[in-house]
């Protein structure tokens, strides 16, 4: 087996267990949250979690089950199953810890976790987000990341579908 991977799998805890080791970890230090459906990893999500790094010592990543990714996206929707989603994400390097998540949105993961910094990329503002006041109640607050245009699943996926009809376009 490979160790790293065996190690990223590691780093993939259910909501209570990564409390209750957070709990002694994260004392003294910034824990950082932020969450996504991550299928089809790509560029753009390493680039958003570089900078949700940047914000703290700790960045764990919610990543949306599968049913929630479904409700979110379509039942055509994940392509990548929760744990391997979840798995590859976690082999990211300044990622420190994986959760999954059923609901649609994070706020019970954050009223659990109570993160000191909440991080969403995109064209978002805080004021506007339901999980705000969650992050807000528990002494932390949200960061808002640049939206990296033109990188998203949902345009890897329209890409290939167009290929189907002898539409894609080549790489490079």
């Amino acid at each position: 087996m490979n160790i790293q991977a065996a190690a990223a799998r590691d780093c993939v805890l259910p909501r209570d267990e990564l409390a209750n080791r957070l709990a002694f970890e994260r004392r003294g230090k910034t824990l950082v949250f932020t969450n996504g459906c991550f299928d089809l990893v790509h560029a753009g999500h390493v680039r958003a979690l570089e900078a949700a790094r940047q914000f703290g010592d700790i960045l764990v990543v919610g990543v949306n089950s599968d049913s929630s990714v479904r409700r979110l996206k379509g039942d055509s929707r994940p392509i990548v199953p929760e744990m391997q989603r979840a798995e590859l994400v976690a082999a990211l390097k300044p990622v420190d810890y994986v959760v999954i998540f059923p609901e649609i949105l994070p706020i019970e993961t954050i009223r659990l976790l109570r993160p000191d910094v909440h991080v969403k990329s995109g064209d978002y503002r805080a004021e506007d987000m339901p999980e705000t006041p969650c992050v807000l109640a528990a002494g932390g607050r949200v960061e808002i990341t640049p939206l990296l245009e033109g990188l998203s699943s949902t345009g890897i996926v329209e890409r290939i579908l167009a290929g189907r009809n002898g539409n894609l376009r080549r790489a490079g």
